[in-house]
């Protein structure tokens, strides 16, 4: 196994290779503002990568989980190599699925 190291901004994220490619740990963040719509992070609670319009959208992350992730692993909405390439060269992934908040949602269920 071979460990290797990237510098992104002031962090340092390190992915593992190995026979079956390029690994890393990542976290993963769920907005409550919009349905459906979640954050991957290449290094826990680090939200100042972010833009600050973009964390105005999303809202206050509601940390999910954590995992391992290689482009090998199948993911129920996103693709695990696109979502390698963000995290390795900008620090961050964001998987959109609607333009629905969540206060939109609640007043849909609220009508019926």
């Amino acid at each position: 196994m071979i460990f290797v190291s990237c510098c992104l901004t002031a962090a340092v994220y390190y992915f593992f290779t190995d026979s079956a490619g390029v690994r890393m740990f990542c976290h993963i963040y769920r907005s409550n503002r919009k349905v459906d719509t979640y954050l991957y992070l290449a290094d826990k609670d680090d939200f100042s990568i972010l833009p600050e319009e973009m964390l105005k959208i999303f809202g206050d992350p509601e940390f999910s989980f954590s995992f391992e992730l290689s482009k090998d692993r199948k993911l129920a909405m996103e693709d695990a190599g696109e979502v390698l390439n963000n995290l390795e060269s900008q620090g961050y992934h964001l998987q959109l699925q609607g333009d629905v908040l969540i206060e939109e949602m609640l007043a849909m269920k609220a009508i019926n």
